[in-house]
C-alpha cells in the first residue's frame, strides 16, 4: 500500500489537468503526495486513440509530479453508479488511503461528470465501513474514508465554496494541458474540430482561472465545491 494525501478522481484523462493541476501541484510542493485515478480511457473522444490518449496522461503525469496515475478501465460514457463499479472504486480508495479526493463537478456539459461525481462521494462514504470487506492482490485491504471529498469546477459555471490560489503553478498548469495534442488546440485546417479543440476553449480554460483567482484578489485559482462543512483553527487561517 502507498499511501496518497491528496487523490485526483476523474471521470477522463484530462479532466484533472483542465480542473484541479494546479491545486494538485501547490500540495506536491508543499511536500504531499499526490496523484490521479482516471476511470475511463476516454475511448469516445472524437480526436485520438485510446493509446495516444494513455501516452498524453502519462506525459502529463510527469508535468504534474505525480506519484501515481491509475486508470480504472470504466466505459466511457457508459459507466454505471452501481454495485460492481463502487466496489472497483472502494478497492483504489483503500489502496491509497488518500485523506483529500478531489472529484468531477457535481453537475457539468458532460452527463459523465455528474455520474462520476456521485459514484465517487457514494464509494468514498461506503470505503469506510467494516463490513463492505474488499481485497487486493490476495489481501484483504483495511477500511478507509477520506476526510473531505471536494468537487473541482469544469466547464460550466458553479459558484465554488472556496478558491486555491495557483498563481505559481498556473504555467505548468498549460503546459500539462497541451501534453494532450490530439484534444487542445487543434490547427484551424484539420477537419474535425471539436468544442474542445479550438483555441478558444484552451483560452477559456485560462479566463477561468483568471476570474477565480480574480475572487481571492491572485492572478489565477482553481475553485472547488465542498461535500461538506470546511473548518478552520483560527481567522486567519483565510488570509492570503
Amino acid at each position: 500500500m502507498m499511501k496518497i494525501d491528496i487523490l485526483a478522481i476523474a471521470s477522463h484523462p484530462d479532466d484533472v489537468e483542465l480542473s484541479c493541476a494546479g491545486t494538485l501541484m501547490v500540495h506536491k510542493a508543499m511536500g504531499k503526495k499526490v496523484g490521479v485515478l482516471d476511470l475511463t480511457r476516454g475511448e469516445l473522444g472524437t480526436r485520438g486513440t485510446v493509446d495516444s490518449r494513455k501516452r498524453e496522461a502519462r506525459a502529463a503525469a510527469k508535468v504534474l509530479g505525480l506519484t501515481i496515475r491509475e486508470n480504472l478501465g470504466l466505459a466511457d460514457g457508459f459507466f454505471e453508479n452501481d454495485r460492481i463499479t463502487r466496489l472497483k472504486l472502494i478497492r483504489m480508495i483503500r489502496k491509497y488511503q488518500p485523506d483529500i479526493i478531489l472529484a468531477n463537478a457535481p453537475q457539468d456539459r458532460h452527463p459523465d461528470h455528474g455520474r462520476a461525481a456521485r459514484l465517487i462521494t457514494e464509494s468514498c462514504f461506503l470505503s469506510g465501513l467494516l463490513k463492505i470487506r474488499t481485497s487486493l492482490q490476495g489481501k484483504l485491504q483495511e477500511a478507509w474514508r477520506p476526510l473531505q471529498v471536494f468537487h473541482f469546477i469544469q466547464d460550466r459555471y458553479l459558484k465554488p465554496d472556496f478558491v486555491v490560489d495557483i498563481t505559481n503553478m498556473a504555467e505548468k498548469k498549460w503546459e500539462a494541458i497541451r501534453c494532450y495534442q490530439t484534444q487542445f488546440l487543434a490547427a484551424r485546417k484539420e477537419t474535425v474540430q471539436t468544442y474542445i479543440s479550438t483555441p478558444e476553449f484552451f483560452n477559456s480554460v485560462i479566463h477561468r482561472a483568471a476570474m477565480m483567482g480574480k475572487m481571492i484578489g491572485v492572478k489565477y485559482g482553481e475553485g472547488f465545491i465542498t461535500e461538506k462543512m470546511v473548518g478552520v483553527r483560527s481567522l486567519y487561517d483565510m488570509i492570503l
